[in-house]
């Protein structure tokens, strides 16, 4: 008649994920789509080791997944110059490590991609939520908002 309490909480979680995601800044949704990659690397690692292997593979096919339609698809090249392009060969790497581990039941394959994740999720926390200002040459700054309590000057004119 009714459904699970697990069925209940994993309703509660998507609801939970979805509504996270929608509210979301970019930078957010960068640092969630890592804590995704890093649980699913996770519990791979966990699953290997449990000789679970089609869990193994669900969960290292994830992160694949989160590392090339996520966090790749979303470097823009044009704009990132050189530091988009250093972390396009190593999401790329990652992957390759990812399959090699699947293929090789290798859990420090894993634990190494895992790592990966983690620093860059930690740097990426460490820029913050902060819009880059790029100041254009010869640009002024802008003026300050004027302070009311501030005297102002006269603006009568002297006849």
């Amino acid at each position: 008649m009714f459904g699970t309490i697990s069925s209940g909480a994993n309703a509660y979680s998507k609801v939970a994920v979805e509504t996270g995601v929608v509210a979301a800044s970019p930078h957010k949704l960068i640092v969630m789509l890592f804590d995704g990659a890093m649980i699913a690397v996770s519990t791979a690692i966990a699953n290997m080791k449990a000789g679970d292997i089609p869990g193994k593979g669900q969960l290292i096919s994830k992160a694949i997944s989160i590392i090339e339609n996520g966090l790749r698809a979303s470097l823009d090249k044009n704009a990132g110059g050189s530091i988009a392009a250093n972390l396009d060969a190593l999401y790329e790497y990652m992957t390759s490590r990812l399959v090699q581990a699947n293929l090789n039941n290798q859990p420090e394959m894993l634990n190494e991609v895992y790592g990966l994740l983690k620093d860059l999720k930690q740097s990426w926390e460490a820029i913050g939520d902060v819009p880059a200002a790029v100041p254009t040459a010869g640009a002024m700054p802008p003026a300050p908002a004027p302070d009311s309590l501030m005297p102002q000057t006269s603006r009568l004119v002297k006849a």
